[in-house]
C-alpha cells in the first residue's frame, strides 16, 4: 500500500487521480494500485457513457465528495483515465483510498 499516493496528483483547485477503469464486472470496488494508477472495477458497460457515470457514482459514495465536484478530465472513451476531483484535501482522498483498498486485500 506504499504507493497509494502515486497516481494523485495534486492542483491549485482539487486534485487529479489516475485511474484504470474495468466495465462489465460483476460489483463496483477498488482493486489495486500501482505506481501509475489505482484500478476499478464498475458494473456498467462501456457504452454511452454509463461507465464514467457509474465511475464518478462510486467515487462520490466511497469518497464522500459531492458528484458535481468529480470531473473526468481525460480518457473519457479508455480505460486509463484522470478524473478530477475539485475542492478537496488529499489527506481526506488518500485515507479513504488506503481503507478501502486494505479492506480488499484482507478478503
Amino acid at each position: 500500500m506504499d504507493n497509494v499516493l502515486n497516481f494523485i496528483n495534486i492542483t491549485n483547485d482539487g486534485l487529479v487521480i489516475s485511474v484504470k477503469l474495468v466495465p462489465n464486472s460483476s460489483v463496483n470496488k477498488l482493486v489495486d494500485s500501482t505506481d501509475e494508477y489505482i484500478r476499478i472495477k464498475i458494473s456498467a458497460p462501456p457504452i454511452e457513457n454509463k461507465a464514467n457515470k457509474e465511475l464518478i457514482s462510486f467515487l462520490s459514495d466511497i469518497l464522500d465528495i459531492n458528484k458535481s465536484k468529480i470531473k473526468i478530465i481525460s480518457g473519457e472513451k479508455s480505460k486509463l483515465k484522470k478524473v478530477f476531483i475539485a475542492e478537496t484535501k488529499i489527506e481526506n482522498v488518500s485515507q479513504k483510498i488506503m481503507f478501502m483498498l486494505e479492506s480488499e486485500n484482507r478478503i
